[in-house]
């Protein structure tokens, strides 16, 4: 009997549209997740909801004008095109489907249309490269909430991260080298960031000073964010032959106070400042090019480093729906369980 597989891949969403309304209903779904601000239920509700979401909608709502293309949202019409691949490149026995954390396609949506296939198993893959609990963990949990409902439940596994993946470094650092960065005065990885409180309660209150998260990887830090950024960063620029003192690492999209440090604007704007006039960008916790890349950084940040003495900023592109990517992913997945390989 042929044991049927279904893989979910799933990231983490976009408004409908770029109306204010449906750039509304995007925030509320989305800053309302528990992972994602993690106050107790009434704070977050009141911050959410009467402060945030509806003094962000309009202002957001124009940067995503400035995203969206004829096809729509990158973020969705790469992925569509990426689950579209894989299934041509895979057997009978495994089919790949695709979910959105807090946008259609819903993972509530994805998995009954999954239940219906009655598989064996389910491999959900979170297209983060580095662990956190707003990220990755939300949609593992979400995918459990949905189906701990369903009477026959199948085996599930997920992939919870593959920032060092020989394969996933080994294409982004092809993506950087393609941009020549010798010609480049410096080289910024920039991460999305993450309030301190959620990265330190990833080692049971113990701060990243004391578990010396920037310069070390081990078992009391394997997954915080901060320890994994600072891996993935250590080694893309191992592979691309960048020296200590041309390259650093950043964090940007802070919603407040407390956030990880450095923050990417303040760091592009001292760039400049020291007669920085070529930085090449890099955003390794990204694996498709969305609002934080494209216009976050291509734009807004490009415009504040001009502003202040740059001449030249430049984005890595992500690894969207290149076939080289569905590879890497497929070697992602072989990896994960000796079963699965056999039939990829």
């Amino acid at each position: 009997m042929n044991k049927k597989t279904a893989v979910l891949l799933i990231n983490i969403g976009t408004p409908a549209s770029t109306s204010v309304n449906d750039v509304r209903n995007y925030l509320f779904r989305f800053l309302n997740d528990k992972r994602v601000i993690d106050l107790p239920w009434l704070l977050r509700k009141l911050l959410v909801n009467i402060i945030i979401v509806p003094f962000r909608a309009r202002k957001s709502a124009g940067m995503y004008k400035k995203l969206f293309t004829d096809k729509g949202s990158p973020l969705l019409y790469y992925q569509n095109n990426l689950v579209e691949k894989l299934n041509r490149m895979t057997s009978q026995e495994i089919k790949v489907y695709s979910a959105m954390r807090y946008s259609k396609p819903f993972v509530s949506d994805t998995l009954q249309e999954i239940r219906k296939q009655q598989p064996d198993e389910i491999v959900v893959v979170p297209l983060f490269p580095q662990y956190a609990s707003s990220t990755s963990g939300s949609a593992i949990s979400a995918v459990y909430n949905h189906i701990h409902q369903w009477n026959v439940i199948p085996a599930v596994r997920s992939i919870m991260f593959f920032y060092a993946h020989p394969s996933f470094l080994n294409l982004f650092s092809g993506k950087i080298q393609a941009c020549n960065p010798s010609e480049f005065d410096h080289v910024l990885f920039s991460y999305h960031g993450l309030p301190l409180r959620q990265v330190k309660a990833a080692h049971k209150g113990i701060s990243c000073n004391e578990l010396n998260c920037t310069m070390e990887l081990h078992d009391e830090n394997k997954y915080c964010y901060l320890a994994q950024c600072s891996e993935t960063t250590r080694l893309l620029a191992e592979e691309c032959s960048l020296t200590e003192n041309q390259f650093s690492m950043s964090f940007q999209s802070r919603l407040g106070k407390n956030w990880l440090e450095p923050n990417t604007g303040d760091v592009l704007k001292q760039l400049a400042q020291q007669g920085k006039k070529k930085v090449l960008v890099v955003s390794p916790s990204f694996v498709t090019d969305c609002l934080e890349t494209i216009v976050e950084i291509g734009v807004d940040y490009k415009e504040l480093f001009l502003q202040n003495g740059g001449e030249r900023l430049e984005l890595v592109e992500s690894l969207n729906d290149s076939d080289l990517w569905a590879e890497v992913l497929l070697e992602i997945l072989k990896g994960s369980q000796v079963d699965l390989a056999a039939k990829i």
